[in-house]
């Protein structure tokens, strides 16, 4: 009796733990990112670029701790409590008298007289962490001017007395609020121009193009000393007169972009649509258009900071009155021997055009998808 025995069938194939793993992650990253916002998308690349994104975390810090310097660097108290009454001399001027003293006049809080009548007999008073201000010059300073580092004065002062932290730390605002408005007038105005020639074109370009030229031919450096000599010097003088000659640039960056897509098939079908050209400039071809406008607005302010600090070591910029990174620089020129001047100025220079500089190559590989795709991963 022969018995028969049943075939042999293999066993089936068991997949690999990690076969469908890369995969997987891939398509749930390329989910994620196909349901985010084209702004989301920007800034999630941006993020992934880590010496951008600490760039703009480090600037930002620098913005805060220099627009609150008020809070920590000033030469009056924050706080004071003298014979149970509260004052606070940051936000009031108080005469000598409100402490004890013998004259109307404000109180001088680097005066030792006046530090021990209102730290006395129970009184309080709260300090900020430098007791100097930008224009604070110490009357009962131990050492000539302009005097090294110490542990009254971190970074020294400078040939007037003034403290250097200071003048940096209020310095580095006037920078920066001088940079952001410049910046954005600078835009405003290059991205009309540009928007204007690039989407009309024809004879209306031709003649803007060479009105704009005419115009960039003017010697700006002689304008400004023509104006300085007429005016007084001031930050409101010098916005005016970079901001007529800053926004070329951008015209052009912006006209090259407009002429691009002014032909594209979404435009042709909102032109078919009955779209007016105003709502087909400002809905479809500016933001197609923008890439070129936000890559260099960290370049812009940076030219813009560079700008005031060249303008004011050559005296030609703000008042002496206001703290300025080049009028230290002028100071260190002029001083030599003092290096702490010129030392410190030029370090938070570098560390501030490098942070932009930073900023600036990480917001454009951010908005250009291309780059980023294969690297990061990132549809």
């Amino acid at each position: 009796m022969n018995s028969q025995q049943p075939p042999l069938v293999p066993p089936p194939a068991v997949p690999p733990a990690n076969a469908d793993a890369a995969p997987t992650a891939a398509l749930t990253t390329t989910s994620i990112a196909a349901t985010l916002s084209p702004g989301r998308q920007v800034w999630r690349r941006f993020r992934h670029h880590r010496l951008g994104y600490v760039s703009l975390l480090v600037f930002i810090a620098m913005c805060v701790a220099s627009f609150t310097a008020e809070l920590w660097c000033n030469d009056r108290p924050l706080l004071v409590r003298y014979h149970g009454a509260w004052y606070a001399p940051v936000l009031h001027d108080y005469p000598e008298t409100t402490f004890g003293g013998d004259f109307p006049t404000p109180a001088d809080y680097l005066d030792p007289f006046v530090r021990d009548r209102i730290e006395r007999d129970g009184n309080l008073a709260i300090y900020p962490l430098i007791h100097y201000g930008p224009n604070t010059l110490n009357y009962f300073a131990k050492r000539p001017n302009p005097a090294p580092p110490s542990d009254e004065n971190w970074l020294g002062t400078d040939d007037r007395g003034r403290d250097v932290v200071a003048r940096l730390v209020y310095g580095f605002r006037v920078s920066v609020l001088f940079a952001l408005a410049l910046t954005a007038i600078g835009t405003v105005l290059g991205v009309a121009a540009g928007a204007l020639q690039g989407y009309f074109g024809g004879r209306f370009d031709l003649f803007t193009q060479r009105v704009i030229e005419i115009w960039g031919a003017l010697p700006e450096l002689y304008l400004l000393i023509i104006f300085a000599s007429i005016f007084s010097p001031s930050l409101l003088l010098l916005i005016v007169l970079l901001s007529a000659f800053g926004w070329i640039g951008m015209s052009d960056y912006v006209r090259a972009e407009f002429l691009r897509n002014r032909n594209q098939d979404y435009v042709r079908a909102a032109r078919a649509l009955g779209l007016s050209h105003a709502q087909i400039v400002w809905r479809h071809l500016l933001p197609n258009c923008l890439t070129p406008v936000v890559t260099f607005l960290p370049f812009r302010m940076s030219g813009a900071i560079l700008a005031l600090t060249s303008l004011d070591f050559l005296g030609l910029g703000v008042p002496a009155w206001v703290p300025s990174l080049g009028e230290l620089l002028a100071q260190g020129k002029a001083n030599l021997d003092a290096w702490w001047i010129s030392a410190a100025c030029f370090a938070v220079l570098v560390v501030t055009l490098l942070l932009l500089t930073f900023m600036g190559d990480a917001l454009r590989q951010a908005l250009d998808t291309r780059a980023t795709r294969a690297a990061q991963g990132i549809a």
